[in-house]
């Protein structure tokens, strides 16, 4: 991986930020700012950190990484601690929080919508918690290259598990995460009972179960850029893909590739700050500035991922608003229950290494 950072120039009095963020970093300094890469690190930088950077003079080049919690644990259990502010999952972000990985953050220091609503009313449910602040929320969703099925390509959820009718090989994130609560609704569970079911041995197994109908089929991909290159090269015939991966693959590299939005599971993703950061000024400063509602909104320019402000809605373009993942799509749709994931992961984690090994 390579190392990336942003430094600081020295900010001489308080800054007023577009969005009504007060800059109050007083001394030059070196962060990171560490993100899934890709077109979702892109929307980043274009839509939050050169503006910041406009604004304050505090230069931001990020790191990347696949998620997960590894990295910070090791970094904050040897007092290493070379990450600043950390793009992370709600599931993560809770985990992380009890665990004592993340600083707290203050809410109410949050700047108000553009709408004039207070912080804590303009974001969605859920989306501040003790350590992090939530910026867009994403689908995982099937996608599939159309010249692979001319005519009436996958539809549902199920076609991805049905071999027959669409043969190929099948992309999969190597993780349970997604994977469980898919093969559960191409099982038949409705998506608002798949928690209820997974709490269950029998459940689990029942999961399990359909993912071994593909478990031959399967190439499985880590990083987010990997499933719309399988697809490209024909390596997979249909995959699980983060959304906005496939809006850029078509709208920005001339793909023809299709979503199958029956099934969708949409997870949200926020800011913290790992524990330790010598920088946690200018990395709070920061996180306010890059969930304000225009950064939010500017950032659907560059990705179809919603914003985690209502008030970003209004400046979302009419072109963009139907790739958002809360658009009216048709099919089954459901929300990751991140509480059920920060409770079982450690035990579901090891039930799917075993499985993988098997």
């Amino acid at each position: 991986m390579n190392k990336k950072f942003f430094t600081a120039k020295p900010i001489r009095s308080l800054i007023c930020l577009a969005v009504g963020v007060f800059v109050s970093t007083a001394h030059a300094e070196t962060m990171t700012a560490t993100s899934w890469g890709g077109a979702y690190s892109k929307s980043q930088i274009e839509a939050m950190q050169k503006p910041f950077t406009a604004s304050t003079g505090i230069q931001i080049l990020p790191e990347e990484y696949n998620g997960g919690l590894a990295e910070i644990q090791a970094q904050v259990k040897t007092g290493n601690v070379k990450w600043d502010v950390v793009d992370v999952e709600l599931a993560e972000a809770l985990r992380g929080c009890d665990d004592g990985l993340f600083e707290t953050i203050d809410a109410s220091r949050l700047p108000a919508g553009a709408d004039g609503v207070p912080a804590a009313q303009d974001f969605i449910k859920g989306r501040l918690t003790k350590c992090a602040v939530g910026s867009v929320f994403y689908s995982n969703v099937v996608a599939y290259d159309k010249a692979r099925y001319p005519g009436s390509g996958p539809k549902k959820i199920e076609d991805f598990f049905d071999l027959k009718k669409f043969p190929g090989k099948r992309g999969l994130k190597k993780e349970p995460n997604v994977n469980l609560e898919m093969a559960l609704l191409a099982d038949g569970v409705k998506p608002d009972d798949v928690y209820n079911v997974l709490s269950t041995p029998k459940g689990l197994d029942r999961a399990f179960a359909k993912l071994d109908t593909i478990k031959k089929n399967v190439v499985w991909w880590q990083a987010g850029a990997q499933p719309a290159q399988l697809l490209a090269s024909g390596e997979v015939a249909m995959t699980t893909v983060y959304h906005g991966r496939i809006y850029d693959a078509d709208m920005k590299d001339g793909k023809n590739f299709a979503i199958v939005w029956d099934g969708q599971v949409q997870v949200p993703d926020l800011f913290v700050i790992v524990k330790g950061s010598k920088h946690v000024a200018a990395a709070q400063d920061f996180i306010r500035f890059a969930t304000g509602t225009k950064p939010l909104a500017d950032q659907t320019k560059f990705i179809p991922y919603g914003p985690s402000r209502k008030s970003s809605m209004a400046f979302v373009s009419a072109d963009v608003k139907p790739w958002l993942p809360n658009a009216d799509h048709a099919g089954r749709s459901m929300s990751t229950n991140a509480e059920w994931w920060a409770d079982h992961a450690d035990d579901v984690n090891q039930r799917f290494a075993n499985w993988l090994a098997q």
